[in-house]
């Protein structure tokens, strides 16, 4: 979905952080934080990876920026849990000792998949200029700007309808190359390219 968690290419962040050497977990918290998901996820319906990551889009814009990434777990696993009965807000609530923020209400528009594999390697291509109201993972960024198709990748199971459905559509994948310029205009850093992976249904032929 559109929200504040589509960060790709957003200035005013400031600069990403390296940490050499950066440890799987900083504090011990987040170990239980990961294994909380797993423990939650099997039980609840329609598991998923693309149904974890929408939970984690639909967290409050202010809660979301200001929360690290095992919080962002946490707070997914939780709704999930108070959204599929696994037990309610106020137990919730009850065993955290206070008030527990949970994600906004889930969306249950789906994407379509596309009809099979359309593009192939050196086709200029489109990303289609959607506004997406469900999940889905066609970064904000690159939408309605045009690439070349590199490699085609496989079938892959299109995200957009897994969040949200127990339907399992396979589309084919590509991996589309970006030039700066096309993403950023004439500030871009010279000779800057992005390559990202994206679902048939995302794009269109470029004119």
């Amino acid at each position: 979905m559109d929200g504040v968690h589509d960060l790709g290419g957003v200035q005013g962040f400031g600069t990403v952080e390296v940490e050499a050497d950066e440890p799987a977990f900083h504090h011990p918290w987040e170990r239980t934080a990961r294994s909380l998901v797993y423990a939650v996820m099997i039980q609840t319906p329609n598991p998923s990876t693309s149904k974890f990551r929408h939970a984690i889009e639909r967290m409050d814009p202010g809660h979301y920026l200001t929360s690290s990434y095992y919080e962002h777990w946490i707070t997914a696993a939780a709704s999930l849990a108070v959204e599929s009965g696994l037990l309610t807000r106020a137990d919730l609530e009850d065993r955290a000792g206070g008030r527990f923020p949970l994600a906004r209400p889930p969306v249950d528009a789906v994407g379509g998949p596309s009809a099979g594999s359309r593009f192939a390697p050196g086709d200029r291509v489109r990303v289609r200029d959607l506004h997406f109201s469900g999940h889905t993972r066609c970064p904000r960024y690159v939408r309605g700007r045009q690439g070349v198709v590199v490699s085609v990748d496989g079938l892959s199971v299109l995200p957009d309808v897994e969040a949200h459905t127990e339907e399992r559509p396979q589309e084919q994948t590509y991996t589309v190359h970006f030039d700066g310029t096309e993403l950023w205009g004439p500030e871009a850093q010279p000779g800057t390219s992005v390559r990202i992976g994206v679902w048939d249904s995302y794009l269109e032929r470029a004119e």
